[in-house]
């Protein structure tokens, strides 16, 4: 379920859980096209035979490829109606606290943690978690700030 909020109600907003977005998987050749984009081809993203020898006993999704699905996971939870623009702001307190498997179905976890005005736009700080089908520890948790006009 999407929250929709004005940006005067997300510049007024207190903590707000979000909730979660749907699950999606990320499969083998998503994370080759992101080592390729990223030119990041460590063997435990990219060499399933390889990989099967290594800690995880399977390739693993990068790390940055999880963060850089958080703007399409937080636009399944969250929602500024009268938004001409938003743009990624930072990021905070990032870690990559346990591995995505390929194949993996993960999902966001998303909390709205402050929000105060800027200029004529909104800058807000939203927890995130992506969480891991199956598994209980996540395997990122930070924050994300974004910027609204």
């Amino acid at each position: 379920m999407t929250t929709t909020l004005t940006l005067e109600e997300l510049a007024a907003a207190e903590e707000l859980d979000l909730g979660t977005s749907d699950w999606t998987t990320i499969e083998q050749p998503q994370i080759e096209q992101f080592a390729e984009a990223t030119h990041d081809h460590q063997w435990i993203h990219v060499d399933p035979e390889m990989a099967k020898q290594g800690p995880f006993g399977t390739t693993v999704a990068h790390g940055y490829l999880q963060l850089s699905l958080l703007p399409f996971l937080l636009s399944q939870v969250l929602s500024i109606s009268d938004a001409r623009m938003g743009i990624n702001y930072g990021t905070e307190k990032v870690r990559f606290t346990s591995p995505v498997p390929s194949g993996s179905d993960v999902r966001l976890h998303a909390k709205l943690v402050s929000s105060q005005p800027r200029g004529d736009g909104v800058l807000y700080n939203v927890a995130v978690q992506i969480e891991v089908k199956g598994q209980e520890k996540p395997a990122m948790v930070g924050e994300a700030v974004y910027l609204v006009f």
